[in-house]
C-alpha cells in the first residue's frame, strides 16, 4: 500500500469522497495553526514583527489601516479572519476533491502543490482586492512563506481530505 493509493485485502483500490464536515472544519483547523505558528515565527522572531501587528495586518484586510491602532480588539478579529480563511481554504480543497479525485488519490503531491497555489491566489488576487491593497514585492518575505505554504497549508488539508475519503476503508 503507498502513501497514495489505498487498498482493499484483494488488492482494489478504494478512493471514497472525503466528508465535508471531517475536511473543512479539522482541515481548517491544521491549517489556521501551522500558518498562524508560521506567521508568528517567521514575521515575529526572524522579522522582528510583534505579534499584535501580525494578526492585526490580517484585520488591515477588512479594516484597512485602521487595524493597527485597535489594540486587542484589532489583534482577536485578525486571529478569527485568519481562521476564516483556512477555513475557507480547507472549503476549496474540499469542493475541488469531488471533481478531481485525484486530489485525494496523490494527496501528498496535490497537497503541496495547492499550499503554493493558495499562497499566490491569496497574496496577488485577495490582498490587492482587500481594503489593503496592492503591497511592493518583497523577496526577503516572498520566498519563505511561499515555500513553507506547501507543507503547512497545503499539505494539511489535503491529509485530513485523503483520511476522510478512505476512513473505514481497505
Amino acid at each position: 500500500m503507498s502513501a497514495d493509493v489505498f487498498t482493499r485485502p484483494g488488492g482494489a483500490a478504494v478512493v471514497g469522497r472525503p466528508r465535508a464536515f471531517e475536511t473543512i472544519v479539522y482541515g481548517g483547523l491544521a491549517v489556521g495553526v501551522l500558518d498562524g505558528l508560521f506567521a508568528l515565527v517567521f514575521y515575529g522572531l526572524v522579522m522582528g514583527a510583534k505579534t499584535p501587528r501580525i494578526f492585526q495586518s490580517v484585520a488591515a484586510g477588512l479594516l484597512g489601516a485602521s487595524a493597527f491602532e485597535g489594540g486587542v480588539k484589532t489583534f482577536l478579529i485578525g486571529v478569527l479572519l485568519h481562521f476564516v480563511v483556512a477555513t475557507c481554504i480547507a472549503a476549496v480543497y474540499y469542493a475541488a476533491s469531488l471533481k478531481l479525485p485525484v486530489l485525494i488519490r496523490r494527496a501528498v503531491v496535490c497537497g503541496l502543490v495547492y499550499g503554493l497555489i493558495a499562497y499566490l491566489v491569496m497574496n496577488y488576487v485577495v490582498v490587492p482586492l482587500s481594503a489593503i491593497g496592492w503591497r511592493p514585492f518583497s523577496f526577503k518575505s516572498f520566498l519563505p512563506a511561499f515555500v513553507a505554504h506547501a507543507p503547512l497549508v497545503g499539505l494539511p488539508v489535503a491529509l485530513v481530505a485523503r483520511r476522510s475519503a478512505t476512513k473505514g476503508k481497505g
